[in-house]
């Protein structure tokens, strides 16, 4: 794997671990167990990594690369949601940290692509050892479903509004 020193600058650019300072030394203690946990996986352009429907309990740091995130509609058919770089500091699954859903997207490798890795059952190892991560990681994790339950509840709220508009018109009829 990486050598912790260049993987802890990428580290702390990553949403969930932007409260800790990669200058404070129980910060940087803390993040090294984090690291400890991790793993480098590899995937060539085509990969699928993460897989919608299917069951997994790894999030990933997109390291060096580019991946494209999609899902089905309830009609089957695919929709884009997002194409990422790793410069852009993303990650993926994060959710599989704190539960045992099914994936609700597939995220599929643009080009060859290295992730680093992490199990949900390290990383709730590494919080049993150092409370403060779990604190930290899972406030940032909390605060980024509560926007996503906002930005999806306005999204509704959108689409039942011109739905409403188009029976309203008569077009439906």
């Amino acid at each position: 794997m990486e050598n912790f020193n260049e993987v802890l600058p990428k580290l702390v650019q990553i949403q969930l671990f932007s409260d800790f300072n990669i200058n404070d030394e129980n910060d940087r203690r803390i993040l090294k167990e984090v690291y400890e946990s991790m793993t480098i996986e590899t995937y060539q352009k085509g990969d699928v990594i993460i897989a919608e429907g299917k069951f997994g309990d790894m999030f990933y740091i997109l390291y060096e690369g580019s991946v494209h995130i999609c899902r089905k509609t309830p009609a089957g058919d695919t929709i884009a949601l997002a194409d990422l770089k790793s410069e852009d500091n993303v990650f993926f699954g994060e959710t599989a940290l704190i539960s045992d859903d099914p994936r609700t997207a597939t995220v599929k490798a643009i080009t060859d692509c290295k992730c680093i890795a992490l199990s949900s059952t390290k990383f709730l190892d590494v919080c049993d050892k150092e409370p403060l991560l779990g604190y930290r990681v899972l406030l940032k994790l909390a605060k980024r479903m509560a926007k996503t339950i906002r930005d999806t509840n306005t999204d509704k709220a959108t689409l039942y509004e011109a739905l409403y508009s188009e029976i309203e018109s008569g077009v439906f009829f």
